[in-house]
């Protein structure tokens, strides 16, 4: 969570390369809006907190809300930055990156529908490929962790849907392994060991093992013993997967 709560904040390098010197900002708002910048790029949240602040007194421009919202953000004080990014959507409904930001934030706070909501208007709202590829990897995210939410509570209808939006979205490896698991659980074999495949060559993070053990659950449950032995074998050779591939080769060898 960490790692995307840190890459959504560089969005707002995105805002401070606006210039101040816009026809709806007026000297003081500029000058204390500019140090505010500066403050933000420092890691002096509160201090920049103080000159947003001093900016809006004059000056209701959408960049010293955003910016006011990231500050706080970084302050992990979520309520207050909600209000911010909101009323620079109310100053300007078009600047997309507030979507963003409110996304990162209901994704931190758990709120994984309301962070999959914002991230695509922030994708809607943009032209820019990059951009977009990032919303889409961000809405898939937040997909994967309703899924497993809904898996974990015995759900596995939800936890199907959810999970397939996730890969719709973004080949996320968390995705497929996990849509791969529900499979299984489901009885849906063929499509345990098609999610499994996709966990395989999109792999990034998740264990090595993880792909094959149920790949080999499948197998199984289709009454292949030769591939379930095999995958088993493959899951074996990670640490994590060990001593339960091993357990189920065991029953499986008698």
């Amino acid at each position: 969570m960490k790692k995307l709560i840190s890459l959504i904040g560089m969005m707002f390098f995105l805002v401070t390369l606006l210039s101040a010197q816009g026809n709806e900002m007026d000297a003081d708002a500029a000058k204390a809006y500019n140090e505010g910048n500066k403050l933000l790029k420092s890691g002096d949240y509160q201090g920049a907190i103080t000159q947003y602040n001093e900016a809006l007194k004059t000056s209701q421009d959408y960049r010293i809300y955003y910016q006011k919202g990231v500050a706080l953000k970084n302050t992990r004080n979520y309520k207050d930055a909600i209000e911010a990014y909101n009323a620079a959507l109310n100053a300007n409904p078009n600047f997309g990156a507030s979507y963003n930001g409110l996304g990162g934030i209901y994704y931190a706070q758990g709120d994984f529908h309301a962070a999959a909501e914002n991230f695509k208007k922030f994708k809607e709202s943009t032209d820019n490929a990059k951009q977009k590829e990032m919303a889409d990897k961000y809405i898939s995210l937040s997909y994967t962790k309703l899924g497993v939410d809904a898996k974990q509570n015995g759900n596995f209808q939800q936890a199907e849907s959810y999970l397939k939006q996730a890969v719709e979205n973004y080949n996320y490896d968390a995705a497929f392994l996990a849509l791969a698991e529900v499979y299984v659980e489901s009885a849906k074999f063929e499509l345990a060991l098609e999610a499994a495949d996709k966990a395989i060559n999109h792999r990034d993070k998740t264990p090595k093992g993880a792909p094959y053990y149920y790949k080999a659950r499948a197998f199984q449950g289709l009454d292949n013993k030769e591939k379930a032995i095999e995958n088993y074998k493959l899951s074996a050779q990670d640490s994590q997967y060990r001593e339960l591939s091993n357990h189920h080769l065991k029953q499986l060898q008698q």
